[in-house]
């Protein structure tokens, strides 16, 4: 039968205090005792002389934490039409995870009364059997998160949230730098009249790429467009939208997401009229679906991976000062793609 050694073994066999041997383990050298080079390795060596197993339990009542960071999502990231978008950030995470030594625990069952999902139940926060966690996908509670700030428990958003009265950490993309880039793009082919194409929703993420929409017509100095921002749900888009907007002599467009941007298309070729020789789309970000007509869309993708990592970094970081609460943030550039659906301007048809 296979011997069992303890703490008391480890440190009889390195001469040293049962202390030292929890310090070395928990590493906490340094911080609450003293210990040189030369014992630390002694008591490393007799670890691996005796086939010493680290007890978790013990870990955690000497360490005060799990070593455990939750990954919380306002959106299942499970059903197959969601992997490919949600892959590159939970890659992200758990890279950089097992770089900082820690494990990994997915919160799926964290509901309201009402089936939502929230990180209150009864008033009890479901997220403390970790020791922080990265929190994903569009949530519609912003005083749920105002409410995990104000308790202190240590967190980091994927993706910039403006929270009333608090400010949280979150990574985010350049979404208005990108954006900036493609409306520059049209307006170097020759156009002077593209807007902003998105659903009838406040996020953070169209704000961003509003704003960068702006900016270029602004640095350009070139006349903004009496309506710069069509938004719209996807099944309203129609020939008729498309006509007018020709009507009005809008050359081309920035486009929040695939959806949008293939009904655009689908319009457009509805009249007779092909991307880009007639008209010129962009992509503000990372398609979601796989279309079996889908063109090569000049577009900008989202460091998704960069942001799970990160995410994962600033909440270490503060985990290891837990008295420094200051958010954290980051906005990480997006690659343009040059692809193919922007050219020069043909000029306005009669329809």
């Amino acid at each position: 039968m296979k011997t069992r050694y303890r703490l008391s073994d480890v440190a009889r066999l390195a001469e040293v205090s049962t202390a030292t041997v929890s310090a070395v383990i928990n590493r906490q050298v340094g911080r609450n005792i003293r210990v040189s080079p030369e014992t630390e390795q002694r008591v490393w060596d007799a670890i691996a002389r005796l086939g010493y197993v680290v007890n978790p339990a013990a870990r955690t009542l000497a360490s005060g934490k799990n070593r455990i960071l939750g990954i919380f999502t306002y959106e299942p990231i499970f059903p197959f039409q969601n992997h490919d978008y949600f892959y590159p950030f939970l890659l992200g995470i758990e890279e950089e995870a097992e770089a900082q030594g820690y494990n990994l625990l997915l919160f799926t069952h964290v509901t309201d009364a009402h089936g939502k999902r929230s990180i209150y139940n009864e008033d009890t926060n479901l997220l403390y059997t970790a020791d922080g966690s990265v929190l994903l996908g569009l949530n519609e509670d912003k005083e749920e998160l105002r409410r995990l700030q104000e308790g202190g428990y240590p967190f980091v958003y994927v993706g910039r949230r403006d929270v009333p009265d608090a400010s949280i950490s979150f990574t985010a993309a350049d979404y208005t730098g990108a954006t900036a880039r493609l409306v520059e793009m049209m307006f170097d082919q020759g156009h002077r009249k593209v807007i902003y194409v998105c659903l009838p929703r406040w996020i953070e993420s169209n704000q961003d790429r509003e704003d960068g929409l702006f900016r270029a017509y602004l640095q350009r100095g070139f006349p903004l467009p009496a309506e710069p921002v069509l938004r719209i749900p996807t099944e309203q888009i129609t020939p008729e939208i498309v006509r007018d907007l020709l009507a009005q002599g809008v050359t081309g467009t920035v486009v929040e997401n695939d959806e949008l941007a293939q009904a655009l298309l689908s319009s457009l070729n509805a009249l007779g009229l092909s991307v880009p020789r007639d008209f010129s789309i962009a992509l503000c970000g990372n398609p979601h679906h796989a279309w079996d007509n889908s063109p090569d869309w000049t577009m900008f993708t989202i460091p998704r991976r960069e942001m799970g990592s990160h995410a994962v970094r600033f909440l270490v970081e503060r985990l290891n000062n837990p008295v420094d609460t200051s958010p954290r943030s980051i906005y990480l550039p997006c690659t343009i793609v040059s692809g193919q659906t922007i050219a020069a301007p043909p000029g306005l048809k009669n329809l």
